[in-house]
């Protein structure tokens, strides 16, 4: 480890009995995703059960590769609320609508809304913008259903980690469409595959030169995912680097919350800051003692959990 940070005791404890090493090269991706489903149940196992919202409904809806699978998760509160649109995290290639289920009950239960998981297609069996594409596709259904979904009016993107990307590039292209969100939370998104997270020099993001290999996500991870996403010759497009968009004026507000001994910490910072040099209204934190995926970790850290639930209160004021 290389940063001063210390991290949370409980999540030390976690990485170590858990083995969070993501795969290198696409024939590693069966046993990366069977990895991934196991973390994550034994972590949703450890949820607070009222954090449990009260329906929980699969779905499919037309996408532009065929049918796409989403689930629709309800409060108990049966009064008009918002709607939220949640992509999951896991490197464009592992993770799915099962494995980040406690990301979304949090979501639908803190903020008290209506959560749309979206099964988005992954790599490496469809590559960029497949996943992007997806994204849009489903925001546009939710956009389009909101009455069905009981909606006051209110929607919102949301992410964490690659997810967060999703959500931060369909938010610019509802701008571009002149559809804009009410709002977008980011949770430790990537924002820049400039170069792949590759050999090209990293002076400006520190995290990827400090952050070491003993808090799960490692740089050589980012580059296995991004090099099995996307190619070189489109790491810069904004709609898998939204931080290298010419223009974010106008795209809706945010949430922005990082994590210091993450690799991914300070592309998520400049972001951030990006959007509010670009006039949009930001809530940005970082928290000193966390790592990458810390979100689905709130029943095994209470800093965790604490600052999961910070998430849901920011963007009730970013919604008020």
């Amino acid at each position: 480890m290389t940063n001063d940070s210390q991290l949370d005791l409980d999540i030390a404890s976690w990485l170590a009995k858990n083995d969070v090493t993501q795969p290198e090269l696409a024939d590693a991706v069966a046993e990366a995703r069977r990895r991934s489903r196991e973390r994550n149940a034994e972590a949703l196992a450890r949820m607070n059960p009222a954090l449990i919202p009260a329906s929980e409904t699969d779905a499919t809806i037309a996408g532009p590769a065929g049918e796409l699978a989403i689930r629709v998760l309800r409060p108990a509160d049966t009064g008009p609320k918002a709607t939220v649109v949640y992509f999951h995290g896991g490197g464009w290639m592992v993770g799915d609508i099962d494995t980040h289920l406690g990301h979304a009950r949090r979501m639908s239960t803190q903020i008290n809304a209506v959560v749309v998981m979206v099964n988005y297609r992954r790599a490496p069996e469809d590559r960029f913008p497949a996943a992007f594409d997806d994204a849009v596709a489903a925001t546009e259904w939710a956009a389009a259903h909101l009455d069905e979904l009981g909606s006051n009016g209110m929607l919102v993107v949301a992410g964490d980690s690659v997810g967060g990307q999703l959500a931060a590039s369909v938010a610019i292209a509802r701008r571009n469409a002149g559809q804009p969100l009410t709002a977008q939370l980011l949770l430790y998104p990537v924002t820049d595959v400039l170069g792949r997270y590759g050999d090209r020099p990293e002076t400006d993001y520190f995290s990827r030169r400090t952050v070491g290999s003993g808090y799960g996500l490692t740089l050589a991870d980012m580059n296995a995912f991004a090099c099995n996403y996307v190619d070189e010759a489109d790491s810069a497009d904004w709609r898998v680097s939204p931080l290298r968009c010419d223009d974010l004026t106008g795209v809706a507000p945010a949430v922005v919350h990082t994590a210091t001994l993450d690799v991914l910490r300070t592309e998520g910072n400049f972001y951030a800051q990006a959007l509010e040099k670009a006039g949009v209204r930001v809530i940005s934190r970082e928290f000193p003692t966390l790592n990458h995926s810390y979100f689905g970790l709130g029943g095994v850290s209470g800093v965790a959990d604490s600052a999961a639930a910070q998430a849901a209160e920011d963007l009730i004021s970013l919604l008020d």
